[in-house]
């Protein structure tokens, strides 16, 4: 441990003497994009990474181009598999900022709020000398909505344009400050899309109001998180967005249509109806995203920022947009888990960088704080992935597992735990059936090969992994008994695999009794 510190080090210390030749300053300014249930395989800088049925999975050639996401992958690095700690808004978005786990936030599910006593990057980059801003939805406030500036700041000084939660499509701004520009004929926000145009329509808002920030900070360090609402739900966009992709050749994933292999019921093939209208508006938002991205970063390379900002692009969590015929979040699949993650970082980090090893929200804090050499005030959970990024390549004893979680109630009576590799996913649940799945065979996750007995090997080395997990992270899910057997069983020499009861077998069981 103590051979890879001092290398580590020597890697930061070469990569920030080769900053100062390359551009980055010694406090480069940092730029977050962040957007909503967006699915990887919307942006080129992945579609070009994997084979062509995993790039398009909506029809033969049917895409968006994203040149201007692409050109901060191009000019840095791209992260592979990249997953939402837990894959739902503001869980994830709690991981993100703190480097903990959701359920030491104090935000283990939607709605709830960050504890005051969280330390977020921002408050760290604020007390050394940034100025820090955010735009954009944050749901880490409650149930507030929208509920613009919250008094709780965590770091984010210039917090105007942040609201709590919601999906409006429309922001306006005046005397007494901004507001949803649309409302229903109660005279409530709505999220009408009627009348937004590019002035109004809230990527474009939003996005201005992040032009307006850095060109303010010229001659300042400045950390600024512009977290877009869309492309989640509802399916709606200004135009000419909206009619500039045509439903015709969208096509219902093959996932939906075929028979998967023993599938837990959180993997199972759901019926829900493929709408390629609502998927052609799908492809608007995310083209008017890249669009306006392309406009922030225009203005920081002609405000001579743009060689001294640290740009990074991601999302809170996926969509699964119809894979396995389901949509929206909160499964561990692909579409739902997997994120987009890209960064520039001129002089720190290589161009074309490619980052195969798992990664999660929860390693973002320590990673981005190690990059910029600060420390945190506060004990943190998450990796410590910098190396990865410097050198593209992980230290030797770098392992490559991630935790992942969803749910947990009183007691941990919902929602699923797993642990996930560069190529391997072990899923728990307290009420589905356990999933092992290999990505580099099954892509696509339509094979559980938990129950196949070659696997055992395999399961109890991802198993102690979760035993080790469940152990330290104070999670819920760790008093479930269902998922106390499948770790017994799983870190165990028994080969032969004994189903244990689920507590909604238990549940019906108790039922049939009475």
């Amino acid at each position: 441990m103590k051979t890879r510190a001092i290398s580590f080090l020597t890697a930061l210390v070469l990569g920030f003497l080769a900053s100062t030749i390359s551009g980055l300053a010694a406090k480069p300014n940092v730029l977050i994009i962040q957007t909503d249930e967006h699915n990887f395989r919307t942006l080129g800088c992945y579609r070009k990474l994997i084979p062509n049925d995993q790039a398009f999975i909506w029809g033969d050639g049917v895409k968006v181009d994203t040149p201007n996401i692409d050109s901060v992958a191009d000019r840095g690095a791209v992260c592979l598999r990249y997953y939402a700690t837990s894959p739902v808004c503001t869980p994830s978005r709690a991981a993100l900022m703190t480097g903990l786990y959701p359920q030491n936030t104090g935000s283990i599910s939607n709605d709830l709020p960050m504890l005051d006593t969280m330390e977020t990057f921002a408050e760290v980059l604020r007390r050394n000398g940034y100025a820090t801003g955010y735009a954009g939805k944050w749901h880490l406030d409650g149930s507030g909505k929208p509920q613009f500036a919250p008094e709780r700041q965590f770091g984010w000084e210039d917090n105007r344009y942040l609201f709590n939660r919601g999906h409006w499509k429309k922001l306006i701004e005046d005397e007494k400050g901004p507001r949803v520009g649309a409302t229903n004929p109660k005279g409530e926000p709505s999220y009408s899309v009627d009348g937004a145009d590019e002035k109004t329509f809230t990527t474009d808002f939003l996005t201005d109001r992040a032009i307006e920030f850095v060109s303010q900070k010229r001659d300042q360090p400045f950390c600024y998180m512009l977290s877009i609402p869309d492309p989640h739900g509802p399916n709606t966009v200004r135009a000419p967005y909206d009619t500039m992709f045509d439903p015709a050749p969208f096509q219902q994933p093959k996932t939906a249509l075929q028979k998967g292999d023993q599938l837990p019921s959180f993997a199972s093939i759901a019926q829900d109806r493929f709408n390629a209208r609502q998927m052609a508006l799908y492809f608007g938002m995310v083209k008017c995203i890249d669009d306006n991205i392309g406009r922030l970063l225009a203005t920081l390379r002609e405000n001579g920022q743009l060689e001294n900002t640290i740009v990074i692009f991601t999302s809170d969590h996926g969509d699964m947009c119809g894979e396995h015929g389901r949509y929206n979040k909160g499964i561990p699949c692909e579409g739902s888990a997997r994120i987009p993650f890209v960064i520039a970082a001129p002089g720190l980090i290589p161009p074309g960088t490619v980052i195969r090893e798992a990664l999660g929200t929860v390693d973002f804090k320590p990673t981005l704080l190690s990059l910029l050499g600060f420390e945190s005030g506060k004990p943190m959970e998450g990796r410590d992935a910098a190396a990865l990024f410097l050198n593209g390549k992980a230290p030797p004893d770098w392992n490559d597992q991630i935790f992942v979680r969803i749910g947990g109630g009183e007691k941990g009576t919902s929602g699923w735990v797993g642990t996930f590799t560069n190529r391997y996913k072990l899923i728990f649940s307290p009420t589905a059936e356990p999933g092992l799945f290999d990505l580099d065979t099954d892509p696509f996750e339509m094979k559980n090969l938990f129950y196949d007995p070659t696997q055992h090997g395999l399961i109890r080395k991802l198993g102690k992994g979760i035993q080790s997990y469940l152990a330290t992270s104070n999670d819920p899910l760790a008093e479930a008994a269902p998922i106390k057997a499948y770790v017994e069983w799983a870190t165990s020499n028994v080969a032969e695999y004994v189903a244990a009861p689920r507590l909604n077998e238990r549940k019906g069981k108790a039922q049939k009794e009475e």
